[in-house]
């Protein structure tokens, strides 16, 4: 190894303002299983597609409608 490295001409990482956040969440068996079917279609893992579509969700400003029927 190298004593000093020289980093002047390097650039940032691209991926470093998506860092994503580890946290735990419960959800419905029946809703996992549909993201593990769609996952199993797509080829994307389950977990990103579950990602994908709160991201959506989030961007779009979508309002939940909740009625207690």
């Amino acid at each position: 190894m190298r004593e000093e490295y020289d980093f002047s001409n390097g650039t940032k990482n691209p991926y470093a303002a998506k860092l994503k956040k580890q946290i735990t969440i419960n959800l419905d068996v029946d809703t996992i299983t549909y993201f593990k079917n769609q996952a199993a279609h797509s080829g994307i893992p389950y977990q990103t597609l579950i990602n994908l579509y709160l991201k959506d969700c989030a961007e779009n400003k979508k309002e939940l409608k909740i009625s207690w029927n």
